[in-house]
């Protein structure tokens, strides 16, 4: 019973070849996106403090370096605010080795005591979804953005494409890889954070990326420069990626002064 109750902690927490983002024989990562919900700035504040100084010093002690944590642009009028929690991992394996030795780590317990036992009363949080993702085999890995704005300037632009069929689905992953849409991203200095299709999680088939940018100007003119691109019109226009996407999501988010990403 002990082990049911403290395995939430981490669940919290967790392609063209002429261009960056080139296939390459780096394994394909995973990653854990964990998606708080709340509605006040007390949870907000427990949920900082427990993120801050208790599990992302514990992943950062299990070689786990780049945790992104990221609030939606939009919470400032919204009731129902959202928080993200993005965590890169090597294997599906490595979640239940992460909880088991967080079950052991009495300074993250210590540190993350507020959030860990709180009352049934007053919540952290009002909801908690968890997601996880598998890398593109043209983008394996994730990349820490290349950007010279402050952080509250940032604008990370998080995408999430549903299809119709899970063949369907298969076709717009086919465009994003052997197709060459990441190539156009990359050639457009995107500094996308990562790529991934979604293997788990309540909006399926559908795959999610992140791009970034220095601030809402310079995100509005990438999309601008991504539309006129002619490679993207050339691909766009091709008989075999036509109504591969029957939903498209985007959520705007700013990472948070302590976020690695």
């Amino acid at each position: 019973m002990k082990t049911k109750l403290l395995l939430p902690f981490f669940i919290a927490f967790f392609i063209a070849p002429q261009f960056v983002w080139s296939q390459s024989k780096k394994q394909q990562e995973f990653y854990q996106l964990t998606v708080y919900h709340y509605n006040t700035i007390d949870q907000e504040k427990i949920l900082d403090n427990y993120l801050q100084n208790a599990l992302i010093p514990a992943l950062h002690g299990m070689k786990i370096k780049s945790v992104g944590v990221f609030k939606a642009i939009a919470n400032d009028t919204l009731v129902n605010k959202t928080m993200y929690v993005f965590v890169p991992i090597k294997s599906l394996n490595a979640i239940d080795e992460i909880n088991r030795k967080l079950l052991k780590d009495e300074k993250f317990k210590s540190a993350g005591k507020e959030y860990i036992d709180i009352r049934y009363d007053s919540p952290a949080y009002t909801r908690m979804e968890t997601l996880l993702l598998k890398a593109f085999a043209f983008a394996p890995v994730m990349n820490l953005p290349k950007l010279k704005s402050s952080k509250n300037q940032r604008v990370y632009e998080l995408r999430s494409y549903e299809s119709a069929s899970e063949k369907i689905f298969r076709n717009k992953v086919h465009m994003f890889n052997e197709g060459g849409e990441i190539d156009v991203f990359t050639k457009l200095n995107y500094n996308a954070v990562f790529y991934g299709e979604v293997i788990a999680g309540a909006k399926m088939p559908n795959l999610m990326y992140m791009t970034t940018f220095e601030n809402k100007e310079d995100r509005d003119a990438h999309w601008a420069a991504f539309g006129a691109d002619p490679d993207w019109k050339r691909m766009s226009a091709l008989p075999e990626y036509k109504n591969n996407v029957s939903h498209i999501d985007v959520t705007f988010l700013r990472p948070t002064d302590y976020s690695d990403i």
